[in-house]
């Protein structure tokens, strides 16, 4: 459960300097790899993020029942990890829409 959005940052860092300029970003964007590792890193993280959800969902469940190897404390930070990671997924997709309207209101 452990959330790596330092790492996940420092990727994405990475991937905008490969691109550099934004004069001819469409063309590198289309030629380059790092696209479709970009896609995949990010449905990755949505599946991180849903998968931290369900098993949130199955402590508290869990716990509900009356589960006596559970504490609550365990659901909590399960609860909030979940959390955390769904408000992070929340931003990177302002981000990623923002900069989508950011190039299409750019003249061609």
């Amino acid at each position: 459960m452990d959330i790596k959005a330092n790492a996940l940052y420092q990727e994405m860092q990475s991937m905008v300097s490969q691109v550099g300029g934004a004069s001819d970003t469409l063309t590198r964007i289309d030629k380059s790899p790092g696209a479709g590792q970009f896609a995949d890193m990010l449905g990755q993280a949505l599946d991180n993020v849903n998968g931290m959800q369900q098993e949130s969902r199955g402590l508290q469940t869990r716990f509900d029942m009356g589960d006596p190897n559970l504490s609550l404390v365990d659901v909590m930070v399960a609860k909030e990890k979940s959390g955390i990671a769904f408000e992070a997924t929340v931003q990177v997709r302002n981000k990623l829409l923002e900069a989508y309207k950011t190039i299409m209101n750019m003249p061609v």
